[in-house]
């Protein structure tokens, strides 16, 4: 832990009643949509997965929303001004391919086994020790991720509009709480579509002032040259084993630790993405929900990272102690020396809708496990439909009450986006393991799943904890110190996966159907609905087109 991390004092915005309006208006909007989703909610399905009723480009556009909440655009913001291109890695090799896998790969056991959550899904495929342990992981896990973007929205507000940090937490947690209460993941979904088009239409016109402002890109990639480097603007470059980069890693820890462990570990096990495939209306629009969302961050990178590089080519000591901003700053400054109001209204509005919307994806994951997955099955059982919907909203306004605390544990970590890749590696990762050898391995055994999760967490923790926090073993960055702590995660829970199966039972073929690749459940052999053989209703032609174009915008930046 660091001291806490502030966004410059110098960038309040000169807001007026034209900006305020827009937020007023924006508000209003989304207290509506979540009183429209009320008389859909009927059922408990209805309220946690939205009956399992909606069209793939909702669900895919929610899907991209919800991961695309304002840490990562702040983030990715400064990881840009810090490292330069490097951020494309976070994108092209720690996003496309998994989102892809869980389509293709994944999606038919989660969807084809009709469970409501990740974690019933280690149920149906180990034991009650695996599913309780994963569970209580998981809301765990959703608390923390919540509270830091509550954390960073009230930084944010209170740096560019004035507000004290503790009115930012409340009115926007009140917000959360209304809608998702109201309309369950219906609103949250619908409001996160929403959302998407708003931060679209706040960085965009951010992205092409900030261009115009250095000269367009070949302008911005002169300046940054000249003061940072020739390797600040490539992907690949300072990556070999046993180079120095401002990174702190190699090309084979990019490519294991973020590329393979950290990043399928993060897009095919966390249920606040999984959730918005599993509410779609049948399977292929299950499999298209990640594909979908696939296109939209192949170039999303783009306008959170040129920002990044601007503020790096404007202020070239950004986060020294002698420039007077730090990295986190790198949007609020342009948008301090670029936007005029209204444009200015629609940037803070935008700023706000990612916050909330990753807070909101939190949230609604974490009602659904902690109802479903721990209340139903371990403490009230065989209780009315009804009671758990009432249980469900009771839980949804205690999550949000508890967010508000881990907001201040957020703010004792000086790098937000290093804090949130911190807990991928601790809870993410461990569960990515046991899922992947549980799906593809048959003689993994029911008792491997709860000892294979319980060593890939510990092992992550005391790597990072102990080994590089103690300087046992010296790593040059938080974020290099990351990724190592994702492959430690995987490499331990696998090896005490396959030791254990080799001693316990496996669980009886009968009970593998659907659950293990090779075998399939009557979900998962479902006819295609009509109009699902045109080609952009193929999940495989997505897939693949996806990584094709991912790996064709890397092409510019590794020459």
């Amino acid at each position: 832990m660091h001291t806490p991390t502030y966004l410059a004092a110098g960038l309040r915005l000169p807001t007026n009643g034209i900006d305020y309006t827009i937020l007023g208006i924006y508000f209003v909007v989304v207290l509506g949509i979540g009183f429209a989703a009320r008389r859909s909610v009927k059922t408990s399905l209805d309220f946690f997965l939205s009956g399992r009723s909606l069209p793939a480009w909702i669900t895919g556009l929610a899907f991209i929303s919800a991961n695309l909440a304002a840490t990562e655009i702040l983030g990715m913001a400064a990881n840009s001004a810090q490292y330069g291109a490097y951020t494309v890695h976070w994108y092209w090799i720690g996003a496309i391919p998994a989102m892809v896998f869980l389509g293709l790969v994944m999606m038919p056991f989660y969807y084809g086994s009709k469970v409501r959550s990740v974690p019933e899904f280690l149920l149906l495929r180990f034991d009650r020790g695996a599913h309780l342990l994963s569970s209580i992981l998981f809301a765990f896990a959703a608390i923390l991720i919540s509270g830091v973007n509550l954390y960073a929205l009230a930084i944010v507000v209170e740096a560019l509009l004035g507000w004290p940090q503790w009115v930012a937490i409340v009115v926007a947690g009140a917000f959360v709480l209304a809608y998702i209460t109201l309309g369950g993941l219906s609103s949250a979904i619908y409001n996160e579509v929403l959302q998407f088009f708003v931060i679209l239409a706040a960085l965009i016109p951010l992205v092409a002032l900030s261009l115009r402002k250095v000269g367009g890109w070949d302008g911005l990639t002169h300046k940054l040259t000249a003061t940072h480097g020739a390797n600040f603007v490539t992907a690949w470059g300072g990556t070999g084993i046993g180079d120095t980069n401002p990174l702190g890693a190699n090309w084979l820890t990019i490519v294991l630790g973020l590329g393979f462990v950290l990043s399928f570990g993060y897009w095919t096990t966390n249920f606040a993405e999984v959730q918005r495939a599993l509410s779609a209306r049948n399977l292929s629009a299950a499999q298209r929900t990640p594909l979908i969302a696939a296109y939209p961050k192949i170039f999303i990178v783009f306008l959170v990272m040129i920002p990044g590089l601007v503020a790096a080519a404007l202020v070239p000591k950004i986060g020294t102690p002698g420039s007077g901003l730090q990295y986190n700053d790198a949007i609020p400054y342009l948008m301090q020396e670029l936007l005029p109001n209204g444009v200015l209204g629609i940037a803070v509005t935008g700023l706000l809708a990612a916050f909330m919307a990753g807070m909101a994806a939190n949230v609604s994951s974490f009602n659904t496990v902690f109802t479903n997955d721990i209340w139903s099955k371990y403490v009230v059982r065989h209780r009315e439909d009804e009671y758990y919907v009432r249980f469900g909203r009771i839980i949804t306004a205690i999550g949000v009450l508890a967010s508000i605390g881990t907001a201040f544990l957020a703010s004792s970590f000086s790098n937000i986006m290093a804090y949130l890749q911190t807990l991928f590696s601790f809870f993410n990762v461990p569960m990515f393991v046991v899922f992947i050898i549980g799906m593809f391995w048959r003689r993994a055994s029911m008792k491997a799943g709860f000892w294979g999760l319980l060593a890939g967490t510990t092992a992550a923790m005391v790597n990072y904890f102990v080994l590089y926090k103690q300087g046992i073993v010296r790593i040059p960055t938080d974020q290099g110190a990351n990724f190592v702590s994702a492959i430690v995660a995987f490499v331990a829970g696998a090896v005490v996966m396959f030791a254990v199966s080799l001693v316990t039972s496996p669980k009886p073929d009968d009970e593998l159907q659907g659950l293990v690749y090779g075998t399939r459940s009557p979900g998962m052999a479902e006819p295609p609905a009509p109009g699902d053989e045109a080609w952009y209703r193929r999940p495989a032609l997505l897939g693949w087109g996806a990584v094709v174009l991912a790996a064709i915008c890397y092409i510019p930046f590794s020459l």
